[in-house]
């Protein structure tokens, strides 16, 4: 009884591991070439996975496994909308993916393999952990990218994502090792006592410190290592595009926060002159280039890049309302990307991507409600009011005009303004042009409302902003 009540909090990693071999097996039984039972089960494995993380809860903090793995309301939180955002993905791409040929069970066991690899990362306070759980993302994601083996511009962006994020991987785990020659331990917390009292080595502190950064910044797509980011969204099938842009960004938040916060923070000062350059280079890159794109997903990929310098404005302000701010970002830029991916799905069809701006044009003449739904998540991208994405960047800004770095917040505002730009291109096509195709916009009933609903909460969510934005601040006060 001892056992499973010191243990329950990762009964949501046990029962998706489970699952996912439940799964794998049973698949093999499945004739049916919809895969109507396999996508069922990985939905009905997800709703488990949500109701035990909510069932788990308790307040404050539950270490396992000797201090490897963490149960706090910060990873509740990330689970929760890690779990909406693969469950979401899912319903959006399930005819897509058919389609091509690609609605497979090892399409949907490396989804949960993926995920899987997400709830480790977000729960773990070990080096060795951390590491566990982005390998197993990111082996993950390189083959969900490859997975479309006859095309050729998939294979390359799979190539290229697996070459540049093994290297990354590299430098990550580089700058661990020399935090453990520094400190002689693992754990990130004990990492911090350790650095708190002066006994670490400092220069192989900042040696191990840069690593770490370079690391961490390759994972979310920020400049200077944004590389792979354009060709992956690019050469990716949509849906595979659609769950990079998501779910993993959540992860990746936790590892910024686990690492740099939980476990580096008495070297803030440091890492927060790193994050500065890397926010700025971010934010001007993806605004500058997605201006010049001509591909809708390569223009999303650089707005990811400029979404995630804006991110780490909050990270650099290097305090509790910063923290906030940079978490409730991430939840907000996660919803945003999964509709504006889910409208590229919804106009494609057999045999045709809707990947270019063009085939945008007059689609307020072949449908007035996409139309007007595509425009808010345009809106929410660029951060006008009165959107959720509007918000988002407002609370980022302020944490760092609260940190006392003006001209900062001065020039993140500038460069928002020019993103503006490719965001009510996207808008002045859909309403001032002629349309070019002409097919009507066929989806299930599913995702359509899903899509309806999706967008609509970026407008519909605003009297609970300020709700919103404590749970997260609650949330980062819990952070080990």
């Amino acid at each position: 009884m001892n056992f499973l009540v010191t243990h329950s909090p990762i009964y949501a990693e046990i029962f998706l591991l489970v699952m996912v071999s439940v799964i794998l097996i049973a698949d093999l039984f499945i004739v049916n070439q919809t895969k109507t039972l396999t996508y069922l089960l990985v939905q009905f494995t997800l709703l488990g996975c949500m109701l035990i993380t909510v069932a788990t809860h308790k307040v404050g903090i539950a270490y396992l496994f000797n201090h490897m793995f963490v149960d706090d309301l910060m990873s509740d939180v990330l689970k929760m909308f890690t779990y909406l955002a693969v469950a979401m993905m899912l319903v959006y791409s399930r005819s897509y993916l058919m389609v091509r040929g690609l609605f497979t069970g090892e399409f949907l066991a490396l989804v949960l393999f993926a995920t899987l690899g997400m709830m480790v990362m977000i729960s773990a306070s070990n080096f060795l952990t951390l590491y566990l759980g982005l390998e197993l993302l990111a082996l993950s994601l390189y083959t969900l990218v490859a997975l479309q083996r006859d095309s050729a511009t998939a294979t390359e962006a799979a190539m290229k994502y697996f070459i540049l994020g093994a290297m990354a991987s590299g430098f990550l785990l580089y700058g661990m090792s020399m935090l453990y020659g520094a400190t002689g331990s693992l754990d990130v917390s004990h990492i911090a006592e350790v650095i708190r009292n002066g006994t670490a080595n400092k220069q192989l502190l900042v040696f191990g410190l840069a690593f770490i950064v370079a690391g961490l910044a390759f994972k979310l797509g920020a400049v200077p290592f944004h590389m792979w980011v354009p060709d992956v969204y690019h050469g990716a099938p949509t849906a595979v595009a659609l769950y990079i842009g998501t779910a993993p960004k959540l992860a990746g938040f936790a590892l910024f926060l686990r690492l740099l916060v939980g476990g580096l923070e008495p070297l803030a000062g440091s890492w927060q002159a790193m994050l500065i350059i890397i926010a700025l280079l971010s934010m001007a890159v993806g605004n500058i280039v997605a201006i010049a794109q001509d591909n809708i997903k390569r223009m999303l990929a650089y707005s990811s890049i400029s979404h995630m310098g804006f991110f780490l404005l909050g990270i650099l302000s290097a305090g509790p309302n910063g923290y906030g701010s940079s978490l409730f970002y991430i939840l907000v830029y996660a919803i945003m990307s999964a509709g504006s991916f889910g409208m590229i799905i919804l106009l494609s069809r057999a045999g045709f991507e809707a990947e270019r701006l063009e085939d945008f044009k007059g689609l307020n003449q072949r449908s007035p409600w996409h139309a007007f739904l595509m425009m808010l998540l345009m809106l929410s991208m660029a951060g006008v009011p009165p959107t959720a994405g509007f918000y988002a960047k407002l609370l980022v800004i302020q944490s760092v005009i609260q940190a006392d770095m003006i001209w900062l917040a001065v020039a993140a505002v500038l460069l928002a303004v020019i993103g503006a730009y490719y965001y009510l291109r996207v808008i002045k096509l859909m309403y001032f042009d002629d349309a070019t195709e002409h097919a009507p916009i066929r989806a299930g009933w599913d995702v359509q409302a899903l899509l309806g609903f999706n967008a609509l909460l970026l407008v519909g969510v605003l009297p609970w902003v300020g709700v919103i934005m404590e749970l997260c601040r609650q949330a980062i006060k819990t952070l080990s």
